[in-house]
């Protein structure tokens, strides 16, 4: 890919279309009205907080990565989305229990005015939800026109000058790639003919870049991650990107894992638990969509250890991944790592990890930087897979002839190599030999 020419300017409205307004959505758009209100600060954001350092270490460049680039400002985010309760944003938040009474009652009124769309809404891929804000329709094809036709409202009504689209919904039901998601005419035919392959997150991330809106997939769902939607994207010029939010376990795995890596140490097993109890985890109870989850959970491990390798070290690793859906825990996730690792001689070791964390509090973020990324890659011209964000995802996508890179710190390096080279600026490998000649 050429290095764009120029970047648009980000002006006027940017509207963040987020299908799913539980948790994670309302997290994020009441933690973004309180950032803009000057009532908290966006912890966990780069787009916000973090910094690229430019050119050597001893010219003392390092600035803030949005006066690097031109993102757009939190002032001209409006949020709109999907649910398939027809609560609004205060409600969802107030049950979704995230967040303080303290804080909620400050963003009240914003957050009554954000009312969902009716979802695009099929059971079958979702069997612990029964939705009662949901579209009707014949066929697939037709839910995702009445999709498009929300998208085009959205922008007419919110006088939005772009749109993003960022996946925050459940998980889906396990699937593989088939035919019919091979080329976008099979694709298309099958959402007529109410194919079971076509899950309702592919209705949305088809009607998206229909509409040349940049699609991001905060689950694990197959969504865009399929040849249809992947060269669709490149016809239509619209980023796309995917899957799932890395946020507690699996971002301390992807930490740990290149560690042991880095120093040679050798693993025998690794098993993580974890106890859940917000509408994540009642989703996950159903074996489909752990299924899902199970397989963007197990996948970090093998790629960054390369067990074809190092068959001494990581050739015989057991690695057993568990979430239980436990009520009182609420959002308040717990995750338990137990790891078996050995070193000189084979002599073993173990590592306990506890890591009481906080879900949507971790996801929230996220979101915020990813709906700012997807609008200045699509802004500087860049199209299909946006590998460079695979930063914040568990199962990063990328092309067809490569593996996933997952390691986190390689994961930093390539998000802020290409900030750079976005901008111009010399690329930064960390040799530094010139400072001993």
């Amino acid at each position: 890919m050429r290095r764009p020419a120029s970047i648009a300017p980000p002006k006027g409205k940017l509207g963040v279309l987020l299908p799913g307004m539980g948790a994670v959505s309302t997290t994020f758009m009441a933690g973004v009205e309180l950032v803009r209100r000057g009532e908290s600060v966006p912890v966990g954001s780069l787009t916000q907080l973090g910094t690229v350092r430019l050119g050597k270490r001893t010219e003392g460049r390092t600035p803030k990565i949005k006066d690097l680039v031109p993102l757009a400002k939190l002032d001209d985010l409006v949020f709109g989305g999907w649910d398939v309760f027809p609560d609004d944003a205060y409600q969802a938040a107030v049950k979704a229990g995230v967040l303080d009474a303290k804080d909620l009652t400050k963003v009240q009124k914003f957050l009554k005015t954000i009312k969902p769309m009716k979802a695009a809404f099929d059971q079958n891929f979702v069997k612990n939800l029964q939705g009662t804000n949901v579209k009707k329709g014949k066929t697939k094809f037709d839910l995702a026109e009445q999709i498009r036709e929300d998208i085009r409202d959205f922008k007419k009504k919110n006088k939005c000058d772009r749109l993003v689209m960022v996946w925050c919904a459940s998980t889906e039901v396990f699937l593989k790639a088939e035919d019919v998601h091979k080329d976008l005419p099979s694709f298309e035919k099958a959402m007529k003919a109410n194919h079971p392959a076509i899950a309702p997150s592919m209705l949305y991330a088809w009607a998206a870049i229909s509409e040349g809106v940049p699609f991001a997939n905060g689950a694990p769902n197959l969504t865009v991650d399929i040849p249809a939607l992947e060269e669709y994207a490149k016809a239509k010029n619209v980023p796309i990107g995917g899957k799932d939010f890395k946020t507690g376990q699996t971002l301390l795995k992807t930490v740990l894992a290149p560690a042991f890596k880095a120093r040679m140490l050798g693993l025998n097993g690794w098993f993580s638990t974890n106890i859940l109890g917000n509408r994540d985890g009642e989703v996950l109870e159903d074996p489909g969509s752990f299924k899902t989850k199970e397989e963007s959970k197990l996948g970090a491990l093998e790629y960054i250890l390369q067990p074809s390798i190092y068959p001494e070290l990581y050739g015989k690793i057991h690695h057993k991944v568990r979430i239980n859906y436990y009520p009182p825990r609420g959002d308040n996730k717990e995750g338990w790592d137990n790891i078996d690792i050995f070193g000189w001689l084979g002599y073993p070791m173990q590592i306990k990890v506890d890591f009481l964390c906080r879900d949507s509090i971790l996801a929230a973020p996220i979101v915020l930087d990813l709906a700012l990324f997807f609008d200045l890659a699509q802004r500087a011209g860049m199209r299909g897979i946006q590998e460079w964000l695979s930063f914040y995802f568990k199962s990063p996508m990328c092309a067809r002839e490569l593996y996933p890179e997952h390691d986190l710190f390689i994961q930093s390096m390539k998000l802020k190599n290409t900030l750079r080279w976005m901008v111009g600026e010399e690329l930064i490998t960390h040799l530094g030999a010139e400072y001993y000649d």
